[in-house]
């Protein structure tokens, strides 16, 4: 039998080279798509797309927030440069800034070094290729994260499966006991209906055939044979469903609000106290099973 998985998850990564090292920690909370943030060292910001492709292998939905950790020692730091002319520019306007605004002091170099474009990093030669050398070891650090993440995510998914199974039992119980009730409330039904309309005809000559059909309709527009069907049909494709290791939330809330239609329509077509009790019943089980699948991915 399969599992479905959490959408909740932690999971971290360490690898080593010869001259760096790598510490990734990947955290995962629920959403209805993938929502992925990265935060990694500024000179690697180009390998975004690279990290976004490595967790769409294994996420496709959920808040996924990564935080990428190098240690550099043994290479060769990062040369910077500084743009001077920008710098002189940011300079001016923010003199002229303080003299409009009547501010006392002088722009420090704090503030001017807070523009990231005024010191960035120098592009060296063969720059490039350096940095590729170090991208095996960081993607054998997030596979490590994304493993341990999975492995949480699986564990949570198990008890959300387990769960709703029981949940879905107590909701079929109630299926059940309207089920079995519909032929008393079609009976009562359809007396009450008769008696009422002797009593308003009373005097009127009348064809009593014709009066039979005329409750026989009315009675039948209030048997909900069909939107019992249609539940069962619904819970066996919920159970399937519950079987996949897939993602399969989003179907999951599908048949959530299908279920809660026929439970409307139900609770609209019989007009009857025990009924309308389980009716407001199945409807706390289909807010407390709504409410685990939207933690399902």
């Amino acid at each position: 039998m399969g599992k479905p998985v959490s959408m909740t998850g932690f999971g971290r990564g360490t690898a080593s080279g010869r001259e760096s090292s790598w510490t990734v920690e990947l955290r995962s909370v629920n959403h209805r798509y993938l929502d992925i943030s990265i935060k990694l060292p500024r000179r690697f910001i180009g390998w975004d797309d690279k990290i976004k492709k490595e967790i769409s292998s294994i996420h496709s939905r959920g808040r996924i927030d990564i935080f990428i950790t190098f240690n550099d020692e043994g290479v060769e730091s990062t040369k910077l440069k500084v743009d001077l002319g920008l710098a002189k520019e940011y300079l001016r306007c923010l003199r002229e800034v303080a003299g409009e605004l009547s501010i006392t002091g002088e722009p420090d170099l704090t503030l001017l070094a807070s523009n990231r474009d005024i010191i960035s990093p120098l592009e060296e030669e063969g720059g490039a290729e350096i940095l590729e050398k170090l991208w095996p070891d960081l993607k054998a650090a997030i596979i490590d994260a994304l493993k341990e993440c999975q492995k949480m995510r699986q564990s949570e998914g198990g008890i959300l499966q387990k769960d709703l199974l029981e949940r879905l039992a107590t909701f079929q119980q109630k299926v059940d006991e309207i089920e079995q009730s519909l032929p008393v409330i079609i009976e009562k039904r359809g007396k009450a209906l008769q008696e009422r309309l002797d009593n308003l005809l009373s005097g009127i000559d009348i064809d009593p055939v014709r009066l039979a059909q005329e409750v026989a309709i009315l009675v039948d527009k209030s048997d909900v044979t069909e939107e019992i069907v249609r539940l069962r049909s619904h819970l066996e494709q919920f159970h399937s469903f519950l079987n996949l290791d897939e993602s399969v939330g989003r179907r999951l809330d599908f048949l959530v609000q299908e279920f809660l239609r026929e439970v409307n329509t139900i609770g609209s077509k019989i007009n009857h106290a025990e009924t309308a009790h389980l009716i407001v019943g199945m409807k706390n089980d289909l807010e407390k099973i709504r409410e685990q699948v939207q933690n399902l991915e």
